[in-house]
């Protein structure tokens, strides 16, 4: 996620890409190859189709507070979506301009996990007495880049976190990773011919030997045929917690998705074809099984 234009903007999210790409080795190993390959010629070149957070659905954080960041620098917010088994909200965020990418936040809902959870959330996060947010200059590019390196809460203990992945393996991602980069998006239909649908690219990292969630199957289809996701599982990284223990537990991954163009644009030249022309949004059934490339029932195959 290189740009060749640069405003405070783009200085952000290359900010997030430059952290994220070094604690995700498939990075680097899909890049080189997409490379090799002449897919590209470099990092600049691979469109991104979104990146996601994820968030602590409690009052002074969650999304209220998270999308407080986007929204300053021009994102519009759009569709709802509920994840009922998951316990989880979200929204999709448009992009200012064409060219960057559409954003996905998502957000536990806490009160609706056994008080135990509660209990342990709230023991790191009840100390947080005011939107973290609000104390952000937003129009500081430094000072937006520095919050998204800072914990907002203290490290948790190894026992906590085994205790909050048994209920929600969601609520154990986020207590340790804070708000991390989840995953960055390679969109597929931008690619040359012969790696420019969904099945071929799949295709192509199997090749490569990278591990893919799947969970509901390798393809993730929306209800309309139109929007195509897929992802790798994620890294597994050594996490030292509280007291200096540590252990291996799932960090972030890489998605990709093939956005079909609308029907009403089928007859357009493949040359005319632009982002308005395809189908936008996300689909919840796509997302729900898209949330498992942290789980252990991906992450330990």
């Amino acid at each position: 996620m290189d740009f060749i234009n640069k405003s405070p903007l783009t200085q952000i999210l290359e900010s997030l890409f430059t952290t994220y790409k070094e604690r995700v080795p498939y990075v680097k190993k899909i890049t080189k190859a997409m490379i090799d390959n002449k897919l590209v010629s470099s990092q600049s070149e691979i469109i991104n189709d979104h990146i996601a957070f994820r968030t602590l659905g409690v009052k002074k954080l969650g999304l209220k507070s998270f999308e407080k960041i986007f929204l300053h620098y021009g994102y519009k917010k759009r569709d709802f979506y509920r994840f009922n088994k998951k316990k989880l909200n979200a929204y999709w965020y448009s992009p200012p301009e064409y060219n960057l990418p559409r954003i996905f936040i998502s957000e536990l809902c806490v009160n609706e996990l056994s008080n135990k959870c509660q209990q342990i959330i709230g023991s790191y996060i009840d100390n947080i007495k005011n939107d973290p947010v609000d104390d952000v200059n937003l129009n500081d590019v430094k000072e937006v880049i520095s919050f998204f390196r800072k914990p907002l809460w203290d490290l948790p203990s190894l026992k906590d976190y085994k205790i909050l992945l048994k209920e929600s393996e969601y609520a154990s991602w986020v207590i340790y990773n804070r708000y991390y980069l989840n995953h960055y998006t390679i969109s597929v239909h931008e690619l040359p011919e012969g790696y420019n649908t969904l099945e071929e690219f799949n295709d192509f990292l199997l090749n490569l030997g990278i591990k893919l969630n799947d969970s509901g199957g390798l393809l993730k289809i929306s209800k309309d045929g139109l929007l195509k996701q897929s992802s790798t599982i994620a890294n597994r990284v050594l996490a030292r917690f509280k007291n200096y223990q540590e252990s291996y537990i799932a960090g972030s991954y890489v998605e990709f998705a093939e956005r079909k163009v609308l029907p009403e644009y089928a007859n357009l030249k493949p040359s005319k074809v632009k982002s308005i022309h395809r189908r936008d949004g996300f689909e919840t059934g796509n997302a729900d099984l898209i949330f498992e490339s942290t789980f252990s029932n991906q992450v330990k195959k």
